[in-house]
């Protein structure tokens, strides 16, 4: 997949040395082979609507699609965490009914609990402010939270460059193949987005990221002070 082609990207001003260097970090853990013991994981989350229809809709007719009303019922909204290990086609998701930093505390030990054979887990994010070691501690007892952190390898994507997140790519997938309709209730949505995650599982989906350093130079040059000199 080439984000280029399939992504609208948001591109931060020129000669930013600071994006240009992030971005190459990303994409070199990119590079690494499959390793058991040091998986490369990407993680990302987005909030979701719950929304009640207020009438039934007509059944589909024959060559035809179900028509739902234009009415609907707002119910809340909640939060969809997803992690997704590219090259194994595994992924992590929880639906909360929050994001605070008690729950990216709770889905990074989650993480961490389904990579038990792992010496340390690479984890590609965002640089949002509840995603930092200071969220452990504030969640778990200290020895808790350092053991939690020694785990993990943060590498955060620089600001204007969450498409280098692979784990914004999985959120789509998910958004088209199943949240792509409207679900009212937090119960409702776990179940649905459980079981999509299972049949992704099952096909060992996997990502093949084709975008590399050497095309960044390439694409996206004037980000590179001294390229454009």
């Amino acid at each position: 997949m080439k984000p280029w082609k399939k992504q609208q990207w948001v591109i931060p001003p020129e000669h930013n040395g600071d994006f240009a260097a992030f971005m190459e970090q990303v994409l070199d853990v990119y590079k690494r082979p499959y390793d058991l013991r040091r998986p490369v994981v990407c993680m990302d989350e987005s909030p979701r609507q719950l929304i009640r229809e207020t009438r039934l809709p007509l059944p589909p007719a024959r060559g035809a699609a179900a028509r739902f009303d234009y009415e609907y019922e707002r119910c809340g909204v909640c939060n969809v965490f997803m992690a997704v290990e590219p090259l194994a086609g595994k992924r992590t998701v929880r639906v909360t009914e929050r994001k605070t930093k008690a729950d990216w505390a709770h889905f990074l030990k989650e993480i961490a609990q389904g990579y038990r054979q792992a010496d340390k887990i690479t984890l590609v994010m965002d640089n949002l402010n509840t995603h930092g070691p200071g969220s452990l501690y504030e969640v778990f007892p200290p020895q808790e939270a350092k053991a939690l952190w020694d785990r993990f390898e943060f590498i955060y994507t620089p600001k204007h460059g969450s498409w280098l997140n692979m784990a914004e790519i999985e959120l789509n997938v998910l958004i088209k193949q199943c949240l792509n309709r409207r679900i009212d209730s937090l119960p409702e949505m776990q179940t649905e987005v459980l079981a999509w995650q299972r049949c992704r599982d099952n096909r060992n989906a996997a990502i093949d990221w084709q975008f590399s350093t050497i095309d960044a130079r390439i694409k996206l040059k004037r980000l590179y002070p001294t390229l454009t000199m």
